[in-house]
């Protein structure tokens, strides 16, 4: 791999036409809004991306374009890895192998659809490992859909152990627990990325590589800046912290479709259509213009506030 999977890593939204189909050039344009504001990697055909609602057809064309829209300024991770059975598995975990990826991620409840238990999930890894190029490096996402799987300690330390795994987008939501499996991993190539917003400075003072959660979708940039100055703690970026960690609450109204309304209004895209989104969110979220333009604002004060204060490094 070129480049490590660690600092800000966006988990991408997939912009589609009114009519339903993925809108190429709005993802175009979304792959140069995230690496204009100081994204360190892409991760496509995610949740955030909508993959449960996708095609394998889709899937497979949105890692491969995203790729190929990167133009190598950065790494992209994909998953795309929601089938039940693990003969499909196998076989969609392939064919986004095969799209130029830099890394492939593997969903942590899939390797265990019927929530057997450990040893489910150790045969199911090993048969996964087994089936995939053995020079592709692997993420771990413990992807809240459809339900959450946590790794076990024993289960991180086996996954460190292959030497296989390079990042796990860490969606424990618990300080300690990052915490622990940055000092699990350390001295392996796997990085720990936390995911929640609510922790997010914390997470990297504590081992934290970075961050992935729903709010690199807001202001990849801010968190840039904190993960910068992860070993400051001034006023302004405690400011900044407790901005942030409010803002990310913004998604319990209508994510993904919240997200690419805010994208709409800033002219990146022109539709917030989700499949995943199945209803109004403007007719059941009230307010919600008003509440992503206060995120907006929020968001330009901090940016000018970081460019021509003294803090700024």
């Amino acid at each position: 791999m070129k480049h490590a999977i660690d600092g800000i890593v966006p988990v991408m939204i997939t912009p589609f036409t009114e009519a339903n189909a993925i809108d190429w050039g709005g993802l175009e344009n979304l792959v140069e809004w995230y690496i204009a504001h100081r994204a360190d990697a892409l991760f496509a055909v995610c949740q955030s991306s909508e993959m449960q609602f996708l095609s394998l057809e889709e899937r497979v064309e949105l890692a491969r374009r995203t790729v190929e829209m990167a133009k190598g300024r950065i790494p992209v991770i994909a998953s795309g890895h929601v089938a039940e059975s693990l003969d499909d598995q196998r076989a969609e975990l392939r064919a986004i192998a095969e799209t130029g990826i830099d890394g492939l991620v593997l969903v942590t409840n899939r390797l265990d659809p019927n929530r057997s238990g450990r040893e489910a999930f150790r045969a199911n890894l090993d048969s996964m490992l087994s089936a995939l190029p053995s020079d592709l490096p692997l993420g771990l996402y413990e992807c809240p859909a459809p339900y959450r799987r946590l790794l076990s300690d024993d289960e991180f330390r086996r996954c460190v152990d292959t030497g296989r795994f390079v990042v796990l987008k860490d969606v424990s939501c618990d300080l300690k627990t990052v915490r622990r499996r940055a000092s699990m991993a350390e001295g392996s190539p796997l990085k720990v990325v936390n995911a929640n917003a609510a922790i997010a400075f914390d997470a990297m003072k504590n081992g934290s590589m970075g961050f992935s959660g729903i709010a690199t979708n807001f202001h990849p940039d801010l968190y840039a800046h904190l993960y910068a100055n992860k070993e400051r703690e001034t006023p302004l970026i405690k400011e900044l912290t407790v901005f942030l960690a409010l803002a990310a609450m913004g998604e319990a109204f209508g994510y993904p479709a919240m997200a690419k309304l805010l994208h709409v209004r800033q002219g990146t895209f022109t539709s917030y259509v989700s499949r995943a989104t199945d209803y109004d969110i403007l007719e059941r979220h009230w307010a919600l213009e008003p509440l992503l333009e206060h995120i907006e604002n929020g968001s330009s004060s901090f940016r000018n506030r970081l460019r021509d204060g003294p803090e700024m490094n």
